[in-house]
């Protein structure tokens, strides 16, 4: 069986790009998309509703926190468990399932009476996020032709940042509009409804959808997972009692981290517990090629570390340096615009320079202004709007470029469970790097310059760790034969 993919690329070549690419095609991909930006709308969502939630049902600042962990939480395992049924059962199948769960988690936080509904909820949404992560960009990343796949990753990304700044609107509108003219306290509730509009466009456009062309090939070959997909592996073999208890120690490890309910001298052991486990999972999952797996978790890591302080912090930071908030509003809005741009930016000049490259240069040039950004305290609100939208169009948008690159080490059978689980894993640092930075604000760096230093510091692991493509490195001086070619070279890719 031929795919529809290589037949497009080798007669459409002539063709401007997005010619190369038929309507099913682009129909496919705004599926996808939908789901995507779900998970940036959400993201800020439970960031707007959480000051409303907590005095709704009277909750203690622990029950709050752990609401924001909860999708943390269980992220890992809906990669896992996800990602590990589109592998085995196809990308279509995992894409409907992640979004039906997402549409669960977001109704029933609506209607939610109390703490352990909205918690509940919240695990249901951090699992579907995972699924719809891993089972979207395999999907996309498969189905378009290979010279232009940066295109596929880093377009299909914007939807997140788009989800970001649609919230953002929404809730500036729409909640004081309920509180003031429907119900007193309703407002939060309305936000997450809202969510539905394009849950029900996504779930009506991908029951329609063909499979993935690098899917059905494999397939049509026999070489689709069988008895080593994620779940086999895991909990079908003689260990599955062991895997199940250390599932459980996992989660309750992490919950116990983020919710902040332990004191700081058993965060590190435990913390350490959490990554043991990780790497055990990735071993078994590929005893051969584990510390690639190992290498990307942690190159996964130090991008949220770079990036998600800002994210997370950027409003506290300018209400700190004297800015209104409508100020502050439009300046993050500002920003995400910048962010959208980025991730469209990567899709054209990952194809154009190289994958690699132009993530290492990206993020060179956001960092060069990471100082000034946040050493001038917000004196010129233009100035701070200007740099921030050019900070996040290379810093935050180059990670467009992350499922492909994570994709690369992957064979077809294993690529959505091992994207979903080590992208998640990685995607801890979104919880860790906010928490570290408002730690260190407080030292003699202040805030602006704690942000600088996290970003710096972290960015260059990352420009290191993709740039010099260590996980291959790493990999060829642990066990030279389990190498292949492809790995994080989108040239091989693009030419095979």
């Amino acid at each position: 069986m031929q795919s529809t993919t290589v037949g497009e690329s080798a007669n459409n070549l002539h063709l401007p790009w997005y010619k190369q690419l038929s309507k099913e095609k682009w129909k496919a991909f705004f599926a996808a998309w939908l789901g995507v930006l779900l998970d940036g709308y959400d993201f800020v969502l439970i960031s707007f509703a959480l000051p409303a939630i907590k005095e709704a049902f009277d909750l203690s600042l622990v029950q709050s926190a752990a609401l924001v962990s909860a999708a943390f939480v269980s992220r890992w395992f809906g990669g896992l468990i996800l990602g590990a049924l589109a592998d085995k059962l196809g990308r279509k199948p995992a894409m409907i399932l992640s979004i039906f769960l997402f549409a669960a988690g977001s109704i029933l936080m609506a209607f939610a009476p109390g703490f352990w509904v909205l918690f509940i909820c919240r695990l249901v949404i951090g699992f579907a996020m995972a699924g719809e992560y891993s089972s979207s960009a395999t999907y996309i990343i498969e189905s378009w032709p290979k010279h232009m796949r940066n295109k596929a990753s880093g377009f299909l990304l914007s939807g997140f940042a788009f989800g970001v700044i649609l919230a953002a609107q929404v809730d500036k509108y729409l909640v004081q509009w309920v509180d003031n003219s429907i119900h007193a306290g309703w407002g939060w509730r309305a936000l997450f409804l809202t969510g539905i509009i394009p849950i029900v466009v996504a779930i009506y456009m991908r029951r329609s959808l063909p499979e993935a062309d690098d899917w059905e090939d494999k397939k049509a070959a026999g070489a689709q997972a069988k008895d080593h997909d994620m779940l086999t592996v895991l909990f079908g073999g003689n260990k599955k009692i062991l895997n199940i208890i250390l599932v459980v120690a996992a989660a309750a490890f992490l919950l116990l981290i983020f919710s902040r309910t332990i004191g700081a001298t058993l965060i590190v052991p435990l913390a350490i517990i959490c990554a043991a486990i990780f790497i055990f999972f990735i071993y078994q999952f590929d005893p051969q090629r584990w510390v690639i797996g190992v290498a990307i978790m942690l190159t996964i890591f130090a991008s949220f570390m770079y990036t998600w302080p800002i994210q997370g912090l950027l409003p506290t930071y300018l209400k700190d340096v004297g800015m209104d908030p409508d100020t502050v509003a439009n300046v993050i809005t500002f920003a995400g615009f910048g962010n959208a741009a980025g991730y469209i930016l990567a899709g054209f000049a990952g194809d154009k320079f190289g994958m690699r490259k132009w993530y290492a240069i990206s993020i060179i040039i956001s960092q060069t202004i990471v100082f000034p950004l946040f050493m001038q305290n917000g004196e010129l609100v233009a100035l701070v709007a200007a740099l921030l939208f050019i900070n996040q169009m290379f810093g935050q948008g180059i990670s467009g470029l992350l499922p492909k690159w994570v994709a690369s080490y992957f064979p077809i059978e294993r690529r959505a469970a091992g994207l979903g689980f080590c992208y998640n894993v990685g995607a801890l640092g979104g919880a860790v790097g906010p928490i570290l930075g408002a730690a260190l604000a407080g030292s003699s760096l202040g805030f602006g310059g704690a942000l600088a230093v996290l970003s710096v510091g972290f960015a260059g692991i990352v420009v290191l760790s993709i740039g010099l493509n260590l996980p291959r490195v790493f990999q060829k001086m642990v066990n030279a034969d389990a190498v292949r070619p492809e790995d994080g070279n989108d040239e091989i890719i693009a030419k095979a």
